[in-house]
């Protein structure tokens, strides 16, 4: 594990304390959430605009084109 000195505005900082020990957790797990969060947003992203290059309007309306056209289940409304 690494240590490292992140400077936060001291309003951020007082926020991250109270959310943390309202979560009953320690600011560092906090930290580290939040961080974890983030570095998923930035990579699922990235992820999802490589898949999309490989795409085809094609393919795609060639599948829509299989589904049937028939209303949807009642408890599907």
């Amino acid at each position: 594990m690494s240590t490292i000195s992140v400077r936060l505005p001291d309003s951020l900082h007082r926020m991250a304390k109270t959310i943390a020990a309202d979560d009953h957790i320690s600011i560092n797990q906090f930290i580290a959430s939040a961080v974890a969060e983030k570095i998923s947003a930035l990579t699922t992203e990235s992820y999802l605009q490589e898949r999309a290059k490989q795409g085809s309007v094609e393919k795609f309306q060639a599948a829509l084109a299989a589904v049937p056209n028939a209303e949807p289940e009642e408890f599907d409304r």
